[in-house]
């Protein structure tokens, strides 16, 4: 699991539109808001696009871009988006490399049997590549906000 203080690992991986996105190329002009959610089209993974979505300008004012990653694949997200109204671009990160690299493909126990699955985390990356924040296990409710709050926090 990542700790405040490293670096980010870099990826390049597709978008909704297939359009790849390297997170390198926000280095030394934006900061990333990064988060990891399970799937699209669930009511947790839902709201939380939602939220970001209808608060991305205000990230956008701060110099942050929001980034949402799971496994589905392209057009899984490219469907979503349209159906949701969402703004914020997500990223196809379908065989799961990125999720183990930020350590959010986590085993949990469901109905008393141990699966693999994307635990809801969120990363905050400055500028220069280093994670200031790392979240695992995060509620979406109320999430979108809690993060502006503390992207605010480093600009001050």
């Amino acid at each position: 699991m990542l700790k405040p203080g490293q670096m980010a690992p870099t990826f390049v991986l597709p978008d909704a539109d297939m359009e790849a996105v390297d997170l390198a190329a926000f280095r030394g002009s934006r900061r990333v808001l990064l988060y990891f959610y399970p799937r699209d089209n669930t009511p947790s993974c839902t709201l939380q696009a939602t939220d970001f979505s209808d608060h991305e300008e205000a990230f956008a004012r701060l110099d942050c871009c929001i980034l949402g990653v799971s496994r589905d694949d392209c057009l899984r997200h490219a469907e979503f988006r349209d159906k949701h109204g969402i703004a914020v671009r997500l990223l196809a990160d379908v065989d799961g490399t990125i999720c183990r690299q930020y350590g959010v493909w986590q085993a949990k126990e469901v109905d008393g049997e141990k699966k693999h699955g994307i635990v809801r985390s969120t990363f905050v990356i400055d500028k220069q590549g280093v994670v200031r924040l790392a979240l695992y296990g995060v509620n979406a409710k109320g999430h979108a906000l809690e993060m502006l709050r503390v992207v605010k926090e480093l600009d001050s």
